[in-house]
């Protein structure tokens, strides 16, 4: 069995795989509530017999909320924890930039999809909007916007005439209040910035790219994009899986 996890800066997900790969647990829950008496009421299974784990896996990029979860399952649990970014990950990809300066989300995602023969761009709507490029077995760079999420919250904390909406598709460009004028800036301003973002990538690359979409917005942007683009809300997980396949 694989126990891997996703602490993300909102949202932590920790879950179990058989060795087949299927999926047997699944929890989420946020990230600023972490403590000691959260974990132990949503990670109750950690307790059951029939589930046969010493290692769990994690990609973070909250390195405070990773340092108390590992504590958590090191002390109380005696399950050892590892976080994806230091492990020796060589034989998955070829890491062609400073590997500090790479989210271990970011590292997940690339390693999820990479399978020698195509080339990939993975856009994840996160806090942040993460552009990243993977040719061959090659993770070569990529390119960090603010969040979707985050610059609307922004907006309407910092414009008091602002108001908090629920982004969501429009047609119509002009909008005829504040609240549809608001949907259309980032509905179709993040569609465009996607859109050139992929061409430039394409441009200076030279290469065919395929486009997987991950994370909260990814089905609003779904059929924004020009050309085909495929979305998989698990790619994160799935790498970090790959990556705990591998240890002994």
């Amino acid at each position: 069995m694989y126990l891997v996890g996703d602490i993300g800066n909102t949202e932590i997900k920790i879950c179990l795989f058989s060795d087949k790969d299927k999926l047997l647990k699944k929890v989420r829950f946020s990230t600023q509530k972490i403590s000691k008496k959260y974990l132990n009421k949503n990670l109750k299974f950690l307790e059951s017999k029939k589930y046969n784990f010493d290692k769990v896996v994690f990609c973070s990029v909250v390195p405070r909320v990773f340092k108390f979860v590992k504590n958590f399952f090191e002390n109380s649990h005696k399950i050892k924890c590892f976080e994806l970014k230091k492990l020796y990950l060589n034989n998955l990809v070829n890491i062609k930039v400073n590997r500090k300066q790479i989210g271990s989300d970011r590292l997940a995602n690339a390693i999820s999809v990479l399978d020698k023969k195509n080339n990939f761009i993975v856009v994840d709507f996160g806090t942040a909007t993460n552009f990243d490029v993977v040719i061959s077995k090659n993770y070569v760079g990529g390119i960090l916007a603010p969040g979707v999420q985050l610059s609307l919250k922004s907006l309407s904390e910092k414009a008091s005439l602002i108001p908090k909406i629920h982004l969501k598709k429009t047609k119509h460009v002009i909008g005829k209040n504040t609240s549809s004028a608001l949907r259309s800036g980032f509905f179709h301003g993040y569609s465009g910035l996607i859109d050139n973002i992929i061409k430039l990538i394409i441009k200076q690359s030279q290469k065919q790219f395929k486009i997987i979409l991950t994370g909260g917005y990814s089905y609003l942007f779904k059929d924004s994009i020009k050309g085909k683009v495929l979305v998989n809300k698990d790619l994160t997980i799935n790498g970090v899986l790959k990556v705990a396949k591998t240890l002994k």
